[in-house]
């Protein structure tokens, strides 16, 4: 079984390229433009992580991270931060979000998928929130 990767970018190259990426390394990519698709996605199938990008246009990223993690009952996803933000006080603020690691854009793919990897086999790990 493929694991499912929810790709959250509002830029549609950057989004593409996500997306054809992860399933070129075996994944299954589930893409959303906006936080409401993102919630939508969500909802229907709960991915096993999400790249998300921290800048949607008028919306904040991060909203989602924050969403998430007050959810009780959820196991833990891994959020990896997709920023092109690279000030020490913006990776302090994706992590006080919520994220588990933050990539800088433009994306390198390999950390992208250390990180991926890094996450997924330690999700497992992490109990439900209460």
């Amino acid at each position: 079984m493929k694991q499912r990767i929810l790709v959250v970018e509002d830029n549609q190259p950057n989004r593409e390229l996500l997306c054809d990426w992860l399933e070129s390394e075996g994944f299954e990519a589930v893409c959303a433009e906006n936080l409401e698709q993102c919630y939508a996605a969500f909802q229907s199938d709960a991915p096993h992580a999400v790249p998300l990008d921290v800048q949607l246009g008028r919306e904040d990223g991060l909203s989602f991270a924050k969403w998430l993690r007050d959810r009780p009952g959820i196991p833990h996803i891994p959020v990896i931060a997709v920023t092109a933000q690279a000030m020490s006080t913006d990776h302090q603020r994706v992590m006080e979000a919520g994220c588990d690691a933050c990539v800088l854009k433009p994306v390198n793919f390999k950390a992208l998928g250390e990180q991926l990897e890094r996450w997924l086999n330690h999700s497992a790990q992490f109990p439900p929130r209460q």
